[in-house]
């Protein structure tokens, strides 16, 4: 049978959850990064027939989740895996606030998480399997904060810039391989997850923008995170995934 490799981080809730339980397919084997595990990710890959991994990690630990990543990458090398992914879909949203309110611990955990963290994975997936046969992917979950300015969301903004830029350029470097990886950063749109709840719970007082979070609750129109898992893995699987390497999945 064919073996699919997927490698997923942020994958115990939300919508990086709802893409770990669609990757649950015979054929693939499932890597999965996040600071708790899920239990019944684990049962439903059991039922399923699925090898799954689920490490518990700090993301703003990023050297360390690389270099752990890197070393198995290493081991499996004669897997013969026909495909290799990487997606980088965890992230956080720090204290909601103005720039000149925000501490060092805001600074620190939000660009570590944001951007540092999947740039260092994906240096590490890169540099290990970059002698393998299998086609190789790399997905980054941005944001349209990455791309559109916000008050009070300054770190998380900058985070998501970063990554549409890093992604360019790793995108250009690939272009020159024999065997180059398809890279692209990507917008899922508005989902309904825990990060909406954070915005439309902030002091509205330091968050101008907090009654339009409201009114997009309000008014249904926000994604469901199984909704966006399913557009998102099927953006992956398109033949021309990586021709744009900055993209939004509602394009």
């Amino acid at each position: 049978m064919t073996q699919h490799l997927f490698i997923l981080t942020g994958a115990s809730r939300g919508m990086g959850l709802a893409m770990a339980r669609k990757l649950l397919k015979p054929g693939n084997t499932l890597l999965c990064m996040s600071r708790k595990a899920n239990e019944t990710l684990a049962a439903q890959a059991k039922i399923a027939g699925t090898p799954l991994l689920q490490w518990t990690l700090d993301l703003a630990r990023s050297a360390d989740a690389s270099a752990r990543l890197e070393q198995w990458l290493r081991e499996q090398a004669h897997a013969g895996f026909s495909s290799a992914v990487l997606i980088n879909n965890a992230g956080m949203i720090p204290r909601i606030g103005p720039l000149s309110d925000a501490d060092a611990d805001d600074l620190r955990l939000g660009l570590r998480v944001g951007l540092e963290a999947p740039m260092q994975l994906t240096a590490a997936f890169l540099r290990a399997t970059e002698s393998w046969p299998a086609r190789r992917k790399v997905l980054n979950i941005s944001s349209g904060l990455g791309r559109k300015a916000m008050a009070s969301q300054s770190i998380y903004c900058a985070a998501k810039a970063g990554m549409d830029h890093f992604t360019r350029c790793v995108a250009l470097e690939e272009a020159l391989k024999p065997n180059g990886a398809a890279v692209c950063s990507l917008a899922p749109g508005v989902i309904d997850t825990d990060m909406q709840v954070q915005l439309r719970s902030a002091d509205a007082s330091a968050f101008p923008d907090q009654q339009n979070f409201i009114s997009l609750k309000d008014k249904g129109q926000l994604t469901s995170p199984d909704e966006a898992a399913t557009r998102i893995l099927a953006y992956l699987a398109r033949p021309d995934f990586g021709s744009q390497p900055v993209a939004d999945v509602r394009d």
